[in-house]
């Protein structure tokens, strides 16, 4: 019996992906060379899509790759991971990430709700993964460290609507007292 034997290793995982229910990209970040061009990344995407978007489990297996999604009203999210990786801890992973956005975007986890909130996920998703290592898994910590690098922005990066949306708050609260 040939075993193969495979050191460990924090690169668990090896994309992540937010798909529309058209099967087109909202979101991908690719943590290794598995795909190095953006038309192999589309190709790949496509492929996911079309054996995941009728099924209602929760893994596949596919392309010598380990998929584990979700799907939320026209939103399909997709943690990958090599075929040796263990499923509950990229599990974890995609629940993370869901309830993460699930809280950030009150419940709203939809196309248009996204899309405004790219930055948002951003973050999240920088602070649940770097490099393919898994930093996070409580959602709660990644809303926290979210909103904490959300109210660091300087004035100068900060963008006309949060300027206006920072001085809204200042003057409710002004009126408030």
């Amino acid at each position: 019996m040939d075993a193969i034997l495979l050191d460990p290793s924090l690169y668990t995982v090896k994309a992540v992906l937010i798909l529309d229910n058209d099967g087109e990209r909202l979101f991908a970040k690719y943590y290794d060379e598995t795909y190095p061009t953006v038309k192999e990344q589309k190709a790949f995407e496509k492929n996911i899509f079309n054996k995941t978007h009728r099924t209602d489990s929760e893994i596949a297996l596919l392309e010598g790759l380990t998929v584990v999604y979700k799907s939320s009203i026209d939103l399909y999210f997709y943690v990958i991971g090599s075929s040796h990786e263990n499923e509950l801890m990229l599990m974890a992973v995609l629940n993370c990430l869901f309830d993460s956005l699930s809280q950030m975007l009150r419940k709203n986890v939809e196309k248009r709700t996204l899309l405004e909130n790219m930055e948002g996920l951003f973050l999240a998703v920088d602070e649940i993964i770097d490099g393919g290592v898994i930093l996070e898994s409580d959602p709660q910590q990644v809303v926290h460290r979210v909103a904490l690098r959300g109210d660091d922005v300087p004035l100068t990066e900060q963008t006309v609507s949060q300027v206006l949306q920072s001085a809204k708050e200042q003057i409710k609260w002004s009126l408030l007292r």
